[in-house]
């Protein structure tokens, strides 16, 4: 779906790439296609702990938290704003309600 390439960077190094539950299936999450992302491995990390997210019209977040809590993040904040590569079919392409979820539990807003 994502043609083997990180859908916030482009990178297809695939050592590094790892697919990322929007909504963890552990917390109710749907286990398909719409409910996942393919990541660079730190950015998943990033993703899962609410320090990136993507937003209803598949744009990248990074949280002000990570200069925060770091007082890092520089190589992170040019993704802000950026789009993410979506999928070319419709029902594989990541559901909103699972990035508003995303956004709403999981992503640390200033």
């Amino acid at each position: 779906a994502y043609s083997r390439a990180c859908a916030m960077t482009g990178e297809h190094s695939l050592p590094a790439l790892e697919s990322c539950h929007i909504r963890p299936f552990a917390l109710e999450g749907p286990h398909e296609i719409s409910n996942g992302l393919l990541l660079r491995s730190d950015l998943h990390r990033l993703f899962d702990k609410g320090y990136v997210t993507v937003t209803t019209d598949y744009r990248i977040e990074v949280s002000t938290r990570l200069r925060e809590h770091f007082q890092n993040g520089r190589s992170y904040y040019p993704l802000h704003g950026q789009n993410v590569a979506v999928p070319q079919r419709l029902d594989e392409r990541p559901d909103p309600e699972l990035l508003r979820w995303h956004n709403e539990v999981k992503f640390l807003s200033a």
